[in-house]
C-alpha cells in the first residue's frame, strides 16, 4: 500500500537547497510513497492563541487536514540566525493544541551552512508534541550550498548515502506505525 507523506520545507524561498533535498526524496520514494510538498507555510497567519478554537483560519484547517491524513511527515529546513526559520516554527505553533503530531513518524533535515541549533530545536519540538522521531530520521546536512549544483541536484555522495539512509528509516517507522495496533484495534 503507497504511503502518503507531507513535506515541509522551512524555506520559503523558491529553488531552495531545501527543497532540492525534498525533491531528490519524493523521487527516490516515487515508488512506494505519494509525498506532496506543503507549499504554503509562508501563508499561515501568525499563531494566535485566540483563533485557534473549533473553526481556525481556513489555511490552518487545510494545514492541519494535510498532517492528519499523511502517513509521515518530512520537515526540510534551513537554520537562520542559529534558529528555525519564523516560518516552520509558526507552522509548528499552529499544532501544539492538537494531537496531529502524536505518535506520527516525522524525519527532519537541517540543511544550512552549520545548523546544530535548528536541529537542536526543531528536535525538542518534535518530541514536545509527541512526533515519532527516532535518532535515525534525523540528518544535519553542513555546508549544503557547495553539495548541490544550481539546477538543484545534490552532487556530494556522502550526502546522498546519509539522504537514502534517513529516508530508509523513515519508511521504516511509517510502516511499523500501520502496524502497532491501537486501544481501537484490539
Amino acid at each position: 500500500m503507497r504511503k502518503k507523506i507531507l513535506a515541509i520545507s522551512g524555506s520559503t524561498k523558491k529553488n531552495s537547497s531545501n527543497e532540492a533535498i525534498i525533491r531528490f526524496v519524493a523521487n527516490s520514494l516515487q515508488e512506494e510513497a505519494d509525498v506532496q510538498l506543503f507549499n504554503s507555510i509562508d501563508q499561515l497567519p501568525h499563531f494566535n492563541p485566540d483563533l485557534d478554537h473549533e473553526a481556525p483560519p481556513a489555511g490552518v484547517a487545510d494545514f492541519r487536514r494535510q498532517i492528519q491524513e499523511a502517513d509521515g511527515v518530512l520537515i526540510c529546513t534551513p537554520e537562520y540566525v542559529f534558529s528555525l526559520p519564523g516560518s516552520l516554527k509558526n507552522a509548528l505553533e499552529w499544532n501544539v493544541s492538537t494531537t496531529n503530531f502524536s505518535n506520527k513518524p516525522v524525519a527532519i533535515i537541517v540543511a544550512a551552512a552549520s545548523g546544530e541549533k535548528a536541529m537542536e530545536s526543531l528536535a525538542l519540538i518534535l518530541t514536545t508534541i509527541e512526533a515519532r522521531l527516532p535518532e535515525e530520521s534525523k540528518l544535519l546536512i553542513k555546508g549544503v550550498k557547495g553539495k548541490i549544483n544550481a539546477q538543484g541536484e545534490i552532487q556530494d555522495a556522502a550526502t546522498i548515502r546519509q539522504i537514502e539512509a534517513l529516508t530508509a528509516s523513515f519508511m521504516r517507522t511509517i510502516n511499523a506505525a500501520n502496524e502497532i495496533p491501537t486501544k481501537y484495534q484490539m
